[in-house]
């Protein structure tokens, strides 16, 4: 994997990364748990961003939360504003020596890589991003967003009838593929007459312009889409406000925008930020430290909204269609057991 994709990994499509409050403030009103309060083990977790209403970085903060009480770790979380916030924090938590120091999200790659080949003796964990040659004490969790896709477009090929998808995408590179390619190909496993296209935002703010995503959006339905996948970050919002406009159905990534939306996005190809982010810090705290691990569906780092066990509770369509989700679990199951193999667009040459 290039640097390049690595880094824009780490954009990964966590919508809402662009509001900003002070640096090194504590995320859901608490600075640090109370039930590891002598405990030798500690962790610092900073954001890139205010968490606020960012599903994805809370995700990542109740992962934090939830290894402090699995291992007994003391846990602080200092949201950042900035790229220079970013680096206050790192300055901060290196003084205060944790057992482990996690960032999130490709913001923070370039300063964590430097942070950790300066301080040798510190553990550092990347969420959502790795670097490209990483030292021993830098260790990464990173996903197969592909196969999460894959089940997107199974649902959409399973529904359309226009017999006719989308995607909407931030960006037209490799990495960002792993939301377009695998979604045609799942629509084209159950229906292989489906049409497809593809749009780009594109412009000065690819991953957060909303009214750019959302003219993309509205041209595939123009050209008859009727399921579109969101795969443009903050600009998914005004995807969905082209579906509630237009008439066609979206899905949404990384966590649950059916709640963005309701009544006008079928389910999620989600990442399970918090799963990663418990077993990195089990790893690291038993010394497996260093290089990468890929969560996928095998491992329970990626997976769709409809087939959680809240699934009822989410406000996704899908859930109006039972047989439908029966038919992807199948397929999910040959996923994780190796019958079916989706490509990975950024390997696959």
């Amino acid at each position: 994997m290039s640097a390049i994709a690595r880094r824009a990994a780490g954009i990964a499509l966590a919508a809402g990364l662009l509001a900003s409050v002070a640096a090194c403030s504590s995320s859901g009103g608490a600075s640090s748990t109370d039930a590891a309060a002598d405990s030798e083990n500690s962790i610092i977790l900073i954001t890139p961003n205010p968490i606020g209403s960012n599903n994805f970085l809370q995700l990542a903060a109740d992962g934090a939360k939830e290894a402090g009480e699995k291992y007994d770790a003391s846990v602080d979380v200092y949201e950042s504003e900035d790229p220079t916030s970013i680096q206050q924090n790192i300055d901060a938590a290196i003084r205060e020596k944790p057992s482990i120091i996690i960032g999130v999200t490709f913001s923070v790659l370039d300063q964590f890589t430097e942070a950790a080949a300066d301080n040798p003796d510190q553990q550092f964990l990347l969420i959502d991003t790795s670097a490209e040659n990483p030292t021993d004490n830098l260790t990464a969790a990173v996903f197969k967003e592909y196969e999460a896709t894959y089940l997107t477009g199974v649902e959409a090929g399973l529904l359309t009838e226009a017999n006719s998808v989308g995607v909407v995408a931030s960006l037209d590179t490799p990495f960002i593929h792993r939301w377009v390619d695998p979604f045609f190909a799942g629509a084209e496993s159950v229906d292989p007459g489906v049409k497809t296209a593809a749009q780009y935002v594109g412009g000065d703010n690819p991953f957060g312009d909303q009214a750019r995503a959302k003219a993309q959006a509205q041209i595939l339905a123009d050209g008859g889409a009727d399921y579109v996948q969101a795969a443009s970050s903050g600009g998914n919002i005004g995807i969905f406000e082209a579906a509630a406009e237009s008439g066609f159905k979206a899905f949404g990534v990384d966590t649950n925008q059916c709640l963005d939306s309701p009544g006008n996005v079928v389910d999620n190809a989600i990442k399970r930020v918090d799963v990663a982010l418990v077993n990195s810090v089990g790893d690291i705290l038993d010394g497996k430290t260093g290089g990468f691990t890929a969560y996928g569906l095998a491992e329970g780092g990626v997976g769709l909204t409809g087939l959680e066990d809240d699934a009822a509770d989410s406000k996704c369509l899908i859930v109006d269609h039972p047989d439908v989700l029966e038919q992807v679990k199948k397929v999910r199951d040959q996923i994780v057991s190796g019958e079916i193999t989706v490509t990975d667009p950024l390997t696959a040459g």
